[in-house]
């Protein structure tokens, strides 16, 4: 477990509506800097709605997105991006046609002063380079360098695309299920990269995700969501112990994740 700093991001009273449909209902939360925060729920809980709202992708009904204390609700996905914020989605979003170091490289850049210097050769950026190859070898991608990215296995494509939000060195992290397509023998790999991030203390990451054995594993504290609303939030051992998330979503299937942390208590 990480040691918990002051609020980095917060959602206060934060509401989506699509025509009769209300995707997130009231919800309040907050992100501690330096920790893992999980959210979990059944599909439809208004999950990945909440990162799209987090991060600029949607403006919301009603509500506030506060960063730093900033509020950032009607900034751009671009400007959340350069205060430090970065997110993944659960389709893979990379530049197929690029190799994974030109995949990283531009990132660097687009984040950097040289944004906009597009016509100079790619030679002359050889900062971004520097970087690139740094985050090459901290997502496990190092003897990949020059591969297309469309040749990766998806496994690999994962940790790209993690690279690739690393690449601006932001100090958030909003991970939409990072794991989505893959296979069990693929998983601890991508874990041993978001285990290595948040051993250097200075990242922040929040993470949905549907594998339970992972979020138990990982989470600093998890929130749980049902029907767009908070259900419940907690250490894992608090979830895992709760009658009413256990009604509602992990149900029998995961009964025995209580007496697992249980034995990790002791």
């Amino acid at each position: 477990m990480t040691v918990e700093g002051e609020i980095l991001l917060e959602a206060r009273n934060l509401r989506k509506e699509f025509g009769g449909l209300v995707a997130v209902d009231d919800v309040n939360i907050q992100i501690r800097e330096r920790t893992l925060h999980s959210i979990i729920g059944p599909n439809g809980a208004g999950k990945t709605t909440l990162f799209n709202l987090l991060s600029g992708m949607m403006r919301p009904t009603r509500g506030q997105v506060f960063y730093r204390g900033r509020d950032i609700t009607n900034l751009p996905p671009h400007r959340i991006a350069h205060l430090g914020i970065g997110r993944s989605f659960q389709i893979t979003n990379i530049f197929p046609h690029l190799t994974v170091l030109e995949n990283i490289r531009l990132a660097a850049q687009a984040l950097g002063k040289d944004n906009f210097r597009l016509l100079r050769p790619a030679r002359s950026f050889r900062q971004y380079e520097e970087k690139a190859l740094a985050v090459v070898q901290r997502v496990g991608l190092q003897g990949r360098e020059f591969d297309l990215a469309l040749n990766l296995p998806h496994g690999d494509k994962r940790k790209l695309e993690l690279g690739i939000m690393l690449a601006g060195d932001p100090q958030l992290l909003l991970l939409d299920e990072p794991t989505a397509g893959m296979s069990s023998e693929q998983v601890p790999a991508l874990l041993e990269v978001i285990h290595s991030i948040m051993a250097d203390g200075d990242k922040t990451i929040v993470l949905v995700e549907h594998r339970m054995d992972m979020v138990m594993s990982i989470s600093d504290r998890i929130t749980v969501m049902h029907q767009g609303q908070i259900l419940a939030e907690g250490t894992p051992q608090e979830i895992a112990r709760n009658q009413t998330v256990q009604s509602a979503y992990l149900g029998e299937l995961y009964g025995d994740l209580t007496a697992d942390l249980e034995g990790k208590d002791g």
